[in-house]
């Protein structure tokens, strides 16, 4: 029984991620509530048992992570669920409480099929269902990108099967998973993130957060500019050379209210417009926020 319990608590804390799903089904009427919340429950438990890597985490060391699922539409004939996902993950800054946005993205085509009480189960090497596909395709995902942060590209090989899981997909019957059917759908961000001109974007991963928020607890003034350094070179460098990619664009406007108050009232005149010339020339749309950056 103390073999089982030590082996019990070892598996408890091997999880990954922390996970909190919402399922908005207001637009939906005349169905009963309880598949929703079965679809809740099922997806939070499938997510936060799951194992994904052989990594060994720690519970306070798990990836804090939210699934904000809008059910748009509900047959209930087929249990095909129609939805739009904001998928948002977090990363603690070393030494203070304040935690910083790793990735914040919707996807426009979070569609499957659901039966009440259905079990939940994935197999890496078969892709054969859709909903086991996407929470695998996000979970992968937000993981390589937390290790991406913690040291250079150390999240090639969960990425890679985020990689691997998207081409699979392909023969899935649902949108989101095909080459070139948009700009942003989840081949399009995994595939660009992947691509050799976008080191650069991965490298800003580790020096951003790394070298640049986690440093700021203990010296605000090279924190900074590390950050600076890492916009003024790796973050120009791939907006220059993939300017189709939208990595950049999405990556600045969930890091908008961030970036703002990192310089606002704070760095020199030189470093306040080097930074704001190449934000605005990445995603012009935030400007209100840029401008904050020359105060």
């Amino acid at each position: 029984m103390i073999l089982f319990a030590v082996v019990a608590a070892i598996k408890t804390d091997a999880q990954e991620l922390q996970a909190r799903v919402t399922i908005n089904h207001n637009q939906i009427q005349g169905t009963d509530a309880s598949v929703f919340d079965n679809l809740q429950q099922t997806l939070e438990q499938f997510i936060n048992d799951m194992q994904w890597t052989s990594l060994q985490f720690q519970k306070n060391e798990r990836i804090v992570c939210n699934f904000n699922i809008t059910v748009t539409k509900y047959d209930q004939s087929s249990n095909i669920f129609t939805c739009n996902a904001l998928i948002q993950a977090n990363r603690p800054v070393y030494n203070s409480s304040y935690t910083t946005t790793l990735y914040n993205n919707k996807d426009d085509e979070f569609n499957f099929e659901f039966a009440q009480f259905d079990q939940l189960n994935y197999n890496e090497e078969q892709i054969d269902n859709q909903l086991t596909a996407l929470i695998a395709y996000y979970a992968y995902l937000i993981i390589g990108l937390d290790l991406d942060s913690f040291s250079p590209m150390g999240g090639e090989d969960l990425l890679q099967r985020c990689l691997n899981l998207t081409n699979n997909a392909q023969n899935l019957s649902y949108p989101g998973w095909k080459a070139f059917e948009n700009d942003r759908n989840r081949f399009a961000i995994i595939n660009d993130y992947m691509e050799g001109a976008m080191r650069p974007f991965r490298q800003l991963q580790y020096d951003y957060y790394r070298t640049g928020l986690d440093e700021m607890a203990n010296n605000a003034e090279r924190g900074r500019t590390n950050i600076t350094t890492t916009i003024e070179t790796n973050l120009k460098k791939v907006h220059e050379d993939k300017p189709l990619s939208l990595l950049p664009q999405i990556w600045t406007d969930y890091k908008k209210d961030e970036l703002a108050s990192i310089y606002k009232g704070k760095g020199t005149p030189k470093e306040k417009e080097s930074v704001y010339d190449i934000l605005f020339s990445i995603n012009a749309s935030q400007n209100n926020y840029w401008e904050k950056i020359k105060e």
